[in-house]
């Protein structure tokens, strides 16, 4: 029972690295500044390895590799999306917005990643477990990394682009009504 509940899990995570190699390079165009850009590249590349991995387990366990479709990661995706479409082009707001959709994404698979080393472990498919784990570290990683670039740059630029906007929407304000009393 646990195996067949294994193999769902790993079919659903073929899925969601599947749809996510889809998915980053939108992501990519979309980001402002090139430090995100890049770390969405490396996210890509490392994806595609996660995916190979992936069969690589199917394979191990003599079986087919089968995607059944993530509905979190579809939902996360889809968030993902949708923030490209509400943020503004070009503004380190939208580059923040892309952060936290990234991080949601690497913290879904952090969960999943650590849960199915475990299981392999409890298993006894320590090859397995092994090949789930370096995943996992490269998870972690790229979530550290966006948090790093988040920190260091994006956040304290998103923070001055508002108050800039504010600045001068008063002085914009203060120059109409200025000339509105002319």
């Amino acid at each position: 029972m646990l195996d067949k509940f294994f193999m769902d899990m790993l079919k659903d995570i073929y899925w969601a690295e599947k749809h996510l190699v889809e998915t980053l390079p939108g992501m990519q165009r979309a980001a402002t500044t090139d430090e995100l850009q890049e770390a969405f590249e490396d996210h890509l590349l490392a994806t595609q390895k996660h995916v190979s991995r992936l069969e690589k387990i199917f394979r191990k366990l003599g079986k087919e590799a089968q995607a059944k479709k993530c509905e979190a990661m579809a939902g996360l995706v889809e968030e993902a999306k949708s923030i490209i479409k509400e943020t503004k082009d070009g503004t380190m707001t939208r580059d923040v917005a892309l952060i936290i959709a990234a991080q949601k994404i690497e913290h879904y698979e952090i969960a999943t990643y650590g849960s199915m080393v475990q299981l392999a472990r409890t298993m006894d498919k320590e090859d397995i477990a092994t090949i789930l784990e370096q995943t996992l570290w490269e998870e972690e990683d790229t979530d550290q990394h966006l948090t790093q670039i988040a920190e260091s740059s994006v956040n304290p630029k998103a923070d001055l682009e508002g108050t800039e906007e504010e600045e001068n929407g008063q002085e914009t304000t203060m120059s109409s009504s200025a000339a509105a009393m002319s």
